[in-house]
Parts: structure tokens; sequence; C-alpha cells
């Protein structure tokens, strides 16, 4: 049974009212010169002030919009939290290069563990929501239920900070699961909906190694971007010293965001800057790509034995069945110049044509990090026709 939250009309007017009220000054950006005991750190370069009325939806794994970026600038989220186990050793891994982030922590997380939301805010990062529970089929669920798993992650996490105005109007549907319910649910109470622009597959059971890889690579194909992240697995943990690392060896700069406010203005930007150059076209459909699934488990390479491939394919039923291409067979079309009978129970059968999507393997190393010479792509098909 779904735990409620006592007075929760109140608590959650109260909260929603505040999203929008003053943060607090440990938002400024923080360059690496200014970074108390390590003058080579990476750091934070900028900070960029949004209004989440403005554009209610970006990332470009899913909308047409992602954040007014510069090249080679990317976003750093964590999304889950917070775990103190691997949390902590995050936010130390952050402060150590002076780099911000925005976490978006789920309710009942935040409700387990306030210290640490609250160390989150003390650190000087975003904090937005992940809805109170994290269900799976986020999209699917029934309006009622829906609207409480938005409303209860304000309400507990507001709770843990101890003050409403410290949590920003920034939302992650669990599993990116959007749906046009969704959407109009929080752009009704004035959240900004984050997709992302890559993932670094750290929910997948990978090394630390992949991880790393994963995050550069793509990052290295789009330019810039935001980054999904998640702050509960120890693998992220392992691989983000070494991302941050080849951030600044590769001479990218990390940018901090925070919403508007009437005492915090958005910076100023060109409806063109929230288009990157890998979008065709101003308007791209919002949908949820059919090929990306959380907790998917690892493509198999080509040459894996039949006993292997098929037990990823078997995992795979339920998503390729969503993804696929259904045919029926018309009984109005001539088969070698014969009408077609009409088999009801034979018509009614769904034809799937996927295939096994082609796999790019990262081979696990347990040695130390290799530059990459031959990029993933993450413009397929199951990222959308528009992306590249």
């Amino acid at each position: 049974m779904r735990r409620t939250i006592t007075a929760r009309p109140a608590s959650i007017l109260t909260a929603l009212s505040l999203l929008t009220a003053a943060a607090s000054p440990g938002t400024a950006a923080a360059h690496a010169a200014d970074c108390p005991g390590n003058p080579d750190a990476l750091g934070t370069s900028r900070t960029i002030v949004v209004d989440p009325k403005e554009h209610p939806r970006i990332g470009t794994m899913q909308y047409g919009e992602t954040l007014p970026l510069q090249d080679r600038e990317v976003v750093l989220t964590f999304d889950d939290g917070p775990l103190p186990a691997h949390t902590n050793a995050i936010l130390d891994i952050l402060a150590a290069q002076c780099v911000k982030a925005t976490f978006f922590l789920v309710g009942r997380m935040a409700k387990e563990f306030p210290q640490d939301a609250r160390r989150i805010h003390d650190a000087g990062h975003t904090i937005g929501t992940h809805s109170e529970n994290h269900p799976f089929q986020f999209g699917k669920l029934p309006p009622e239920r829906m609207a409480a798993e938005i409303d209860d992650g304000v309400a507990h996490v507001a709770a843990a900070l101890a003050d409403p105005s410290q949590l920003a109007p920034f939302f992650r549907i669990p599993g990116l699961r959007r749906s046009d319910a969704v959407e109009a649910a929080l752009s009704n109470r004035g959240i900004m909906n984050w997709s992302a622009d890559f993932p670094a597959d750290d929910w997948r059971k990978i090394s630390p190694t992949q991880v790393t890889h994963f995050a550069l690579s793509r990052l290295e194909a789009k330019g810039k971007g935001v980054l999904l992240l998640h702050d509960i697995q120890a693998r992220t943990q392992a691989a983000l010293p070494v991302i941050l690392q080849q951030l600044k060896e590769r001479g990218y700069r990390v940018v901090h965001v925070v919403p508007a406010t009437p005492e915090r203005p958005k910076t100023p930007t060109d409806p063109a800057q929230w288009v990157p150059h890998w979008i065709h076209g101003p308007n791209v459909a919002a949908k949820t790509p059919g090929g990306f699934v959380f907790g998917a488990p690892e493509t198999p390479p080509h040459d894996a034995p039949r006993s292997i491939r098929s037990v990823w394919l078997m995992q795979q039923k339920p998503a390729l069945l969503t993804s696929a291409v259904m045919l029926q067979p018309s009984p109005q079309l001539p088969l070698y110049g014969k009408a077609s009978r009409t088999d009801i129970s034979a018509a009614s059968r769904q034809r799937s044509l996927a295939r096994l999507p082609g796999s790019h393997p990262v081979r696990a190393s347990e040695g130390a990090f290799r530059p990459l010479t031959a990029p993933i792509k993450t413009g397929s098909r199951a990222f959308g026709p528009n992306i590249h």
C-alpha cells in the first residue's frame, strides 16, 4: 500500500508554490583557479539560469530542444539518490574538482536519508525530483497515481531539505517513460521535464571502464549535451574520477543549471541556441525512443554462442514487441490472382519484423582507461530518426 503524507494538500501547495523562490548562493560557478587545494581542477565554467515555463521539455533523446550549451560544454546529471554509500562518495569526487551537477532525487529515498539530501544542497548542487517511488512504466500509470508520484516526490524532497525554496522545479521521468499525460501534469505544475542528450548506461551490469567509455564516446559524438548518470551505482562512483579527468584533458567545460526566480533572471539566449546541430528542423516529435530501455541486459556480440543470444532475445522480448513494426494481412489484397481468404484467427496475429539490433560491444577491461579511437554513435534508430 502506498504511504501517504500527513496534510498532503497543504504540503504539496507549499512546496510547489515555493519552487521558484531564491536558491542558495552556493550555486555560483566555481572556476578551476578558485578550487581550494586543486589548482588543476576541472571546475564549473559557468551557470545557466533557465525559465521552466519557457522551455518545459529538454533533452534530445526525446525532445527537439536541449539546454543552450556551447560546443564542448556538458551538464552532469544524477538520478535515483540519495543513497549514502555512493552518493556521498560522488559528492566528494565532485567537490575535489569543484564541479556542480543536477541531482534528481527519489522522494522515498530523500525521506529515508534526509541528511544526505541536505548535503547535496549544501554542496551547491541543483536538486530536482524523480517521482516518489520510481515506478518503471511511469507513462502508463493511472492519472491519480501519476499525480501522487509527482506530488509526493516533491513534498518528500522538499521536506528533507527543510526549505522548499531550495528545490528546483526540475523533474526527470523514471526510465524516461514519457507520455502526453505526464508532460501535461508537469507543465500544469510549472515543472521542467528533463530528458538527456546521452546516457552512460551505468544502470546496466557493466564495468566502470565501460561506463566511462559510453559517457565519453557519446559526448564526443555530440560535442556537447546533458549526460545522464546514477548516483546509486558503485560503477558510477568508480568511473566518475576518470570521466572528470578525461573531460579536463579533452577540453570540455562543465556547466551548472539553476531555475530562474524573480531575483535571478534567466540567462539571455536566442531560440536557435536551444536546437543543437544534430536536430533536423525545429519540430521533433516528443516520443519515447522505442529501443531505449533502462535495465536492459547488455547486447551480446554477433559471434556469441546461440544459447547466449537466445537468452538475450527472451529477455528483450517485451521491448522488441513494443518497438517492432507490426503487419497484418489484408483480406482485400489479391494473392496469386485469387482473393485471400479471411481467417480471423490468422488476421488477428501480429507479425513482428524486429531484428536483433546491431551491437557495438565494449570489452570489459580491468586496466587503465585507454583513449577511444572509434566513438560509439548514439544516433541509431533506437534514439529516433532525427538524432545523429
